[in-house]
């Protein structure tokens, strides 16, 4: 278990560099007219997810695509606005801001008094723990979450307490050592606790998918680069092409086809962030796209930037 202070960035580019190193690579604008960060950044790294104590110091947006994992922030003064799927979400102090993994994301506007603690989940571990925890299928993760969370009571206030008793150790990071074990049940008890208060029992999140989606959506990450066919997948499941759109609109709000490019997509954008060597084409070829120029398009719909673009 390791924790970090940063101290003293001399420059706005080096405030986003060290932010970026300990969180995850962004886009940072100034909106106000400070000339010089105040940066306040703690983390304690439990593996799997990392806790932070960021604060910019002055007023600042920040664009985001949250590669390989999802961020919940919970301001702890002022404000934070951010743009969520269906309207603007803007969060104060007993309330956490939600934002989904692998997907373009705008904090509009997070004010100069605004600190938050901030939880990072990698997506691998969250999504398998969603399915130890709720019995929910990890594809249901990403819509069943909101946008944003009430920490004032019950759950949230519960979970709220919990990351705050593990930020007191931001400032003595080695009180466990550096024992794996106590590390991943700290996350384990992170992550539960944060699957509960955001899909409560009853929730679309505790139902398991039906059996029709789940074959699809199963075989579908299993072999994405697969030729697919809409006739295919529905043979799959067992019923009909209409039927099973009508399944995947309910439970995953998109088609087959559009779930599958979007799983597609996400192995290209691992591969080319791993490997600067491969190339678009190659990349495309891989996951089953019919050419370079239909991948970089997808891409650019999904990513906000070009494949070329990404790697830079």
């Amino acid at each position: 278990m390791s924790g970090r202070r940063r101290r003293g960035p001399s420059d706005w580019g080096q405030a986003s560099r060290v932010v970026a190193e300990a969180y995850f690579p962004h886009e940072l604008h100034l909106v106000g007219g400070a000339s010089q960060p105040r940066l306040t950044l703690r983390t304690l790294d439990l593996g799997p997810v990392l806790i932070g104590h960021v604060g910019w110091g002055a007023d600042v947006a920040v664009e985001c695509d949250y590669p390989g994992a999802y961020e919940v922030n919970m301001p702890l003064t002022g404000h934070l606005e951010s743009r969520g799927r269906h309207s603007p979400v803007t969060s104060v102090p007993g309330q956490a801001t939600v934002f989904r993994a692998d997907t373009p994301s705008l904090i509009s506007h997070w004010d100069a008094t605004c600190t938050v603690l901030g939880v990072k989940f990698s997506s691998a571990w969250l999504e398998r723990e969603a399915e130890r925890v709720l019995g929910a299928d990890r594809a249901t993760t990403r819509v069943t979450l909101p946008d944003q969370l009430d920490l004032n009571s019950g759950q949230g206030l519960a979970w709220r307490q919990l990351v705050a008793g593990l930020a007191a150790h931001l400032r003595a990071p080695d009180l466990f050592g550096d024992s794996t074990l106590v590390r991943d049940q700290l996350a384990g008890a992170l992550t539960a606790g944060f699957l509960l208060t955001g899909c409560p029992p009853g929730g679309r999140g505790a139902t398991p998918q039906p059996r029709t989606v789940k074959r699809v959506v199963d075989a579908v990450r299993d072999d994405p680069g697969r030729p697919w066919t809409a006739g295919e997948m529905a043979e799959l499941a067992g019923t009909s092409v209409r039927r099973l759109q009508e399944g995947f609109r309910e439970w995953l709000d998109c088609t087959p086809t559009e779930y599958l490019v979007d799983i597609r997509l996400q192995r290209g954008h691992a591969d080319l962030l791993a490997d600067r060597t491969v190339t678009v084409s190659d990349v495309a070829a891989r996951w089953g796209f019919s050419s370079a120029s239909r991948f970089a398009a997808a891409y650019r719909r999904k990513y906000g930037c070009s494949p070329s673009e990404a790697r830079r």
